[in-house]
């Protein structure tokens, strides 16, 4: 498969359409090296991975590859305040300045944590962006979203936080838990479920990673490359735009293949995965999974209550973003199926990585999926390639004979 790439792996009987739209993302969707995992009620029913470990050719990619992820991270991240709550430790419905008194500053006294989460605390840009060594600081980032007036009532409006995410969230989890985002997910999520995922790289694990880059996608099907519609355009364009303000709290861009980058703790940005490790935490959030690697012992999860897994679905945010500038949907932190970010169906909630890695679990369907890339394509929230693989799954579930679970 894949037009000279070797794809090595595995798929279940009924799921080899998946394994045909991964073969093709190499042979016409400017694919380098990347992996697919899906599960279906706990079990795996797709494993694929291909090309090389690092965007520029080098090395082969091999079962535990790992990349960063860039904003699928927010996704992981959102699990953390979710289960505070179900644990009684978080109130979505109380003002972050119960858990974090400087919050309240500039005006953002009524902002509720379900505001902070579901992008509507209007904190989206700094006055004065962070450098990198700045940002890698939670101390210094979450006293500079605190003291930020915002660009918007809290809780009138949503934009994508695209950057402040990790300063927001990060903050609300260490005044509630003692613990880095980082640090409670390692002991309460990744080590219990058994995921290759980190916020936060340990360095034992650094040799895992391949090299991440931009790569030009390819003419879409039918010859011609779509473009951005000219609002959204002019608003990446614009320096002045709370679009590029957005994305530019952190100034200059980090180097995302950097140690120091790698190894802070970002939230919103920087983790670390294998297409197993993704896809493993959300089936580990919706339901009983097997053991790692098949590994004796009675299966893991789920982390979420039916009652959380509700929640994580609830609409908190929709229509016109203020900073994506396209109608998203979100709940408390995952986004939701939709136009600008098409998952299985509408019971789905996950996220997206700028350019290209996605991971999201879908209850209905006992579906969870994830997907990493070492090559960044010119996309925010659709990929052409993460979509060509949903759209296989899709096809599979509607196929009479896996449709049964």
């Amino acid at each position: 498969m894949g037009a000279g790439v070797d794809v090595n792996g595995a798929v279940a009987e009924g799921f080899e359409p998946v394994g045909d739209a991964f073969a093709r993302n190499f042979a016409a969707r400017g694919e380098r090296g990347a992996a697919v995992v899906v599960y279906r009620d706990g079990r795996k029913v797709v494993d694929l991975w291909g090309g090389t470990r690092d965007v520029d050719g080098t090395g082969p990619w091999e079962r535990g590859t790992a990349q960063i992820v860039r904003s699928a991270t927010k996704g992981v991240a959102a699990a953390v305040p979710l289960l505070l709550h179900q644990r009684g430790l978080l109130d979505p419905n109380a003002p972050v300045g119960e858990y974090w008194p400087e919050f309240k500053a500039a005006g953002k006294d009524r902002a509720r944590v379900r505001d902070l989460l579901a992008h509507r605390a209007g904190v989206p840009a700094l006055d004065r962006p962070l450098t990198p060594e700045e940002a890698a600081d939670p101390e210094r980032g979450a006293a500079a979203v605190a003291a930020q007036a915002p660009a918007w009532e809290p809780g009138t409006d949503h934009g994508y936080h695209a950057q402040t995410y990790s300063w927001l969230v990060g903050e609300l989890v260490r005044r509630v838990t003692g613990r880095s985002v980082g640090e409670w997910i390692a002991a309460e999520i990744a080590a219990p479920a058994g995921l290759d995922l980190w916020v936060g790289l340990p360095p034992a694990e650094a040799h895992r990673v391949g090299r991440v880059g931009p790569v030009q996608a390819p003419p879409a099907e039918g010859g011609l490359r779509t473009r951005p519609k000219r609002a959204v355009a002019e608003a990446y364009a614009d320096p002045e735009s709370l679009t590029r303000r957005a994305f530019g709290a952190i100034t200059p861009s980090p180097d995302e293949n950097d140690p120091a980058y790698r190894a802070a703790v970002l939230p919103a940005s920087n983790g670390i995965a294998t297409a197993d490790g993704l896809a493993r935490f959300y089936a580990a959030l919706i339901g009983e999974v097997d053991r790692a690697d098949d590994a004796a012992g009675p299966r893991v999860g789920p982390l979420f209550t039916p009652g959380t897994v509700r929640l994580a679905r609830t609409e908190q945010s929709a229509g016109p973003d203020r900073v994506l500038v396209v109608n998203t949907r979100f709940g408390l932190g995952h986004m939701l199926h939709g136009p600008a970010s098409p998952l299985l169906s509408p019971a789905s909630f996950g996220h997206p990585g700028r350019g290209g890695a996605l991971g999201f679990a879908d209850p209905e369907a006992g579906v969870a999926f994830g997907y990493v890339t070492n090559g960044f394509q010119p996309t925010v929230t659709a990929d052409p390639r993460a979509q060509a693989l949903v759209r296989a799954v899709r096809t599979v579930l509607e196929t009479p004979g896996t449709r049964e679970r």
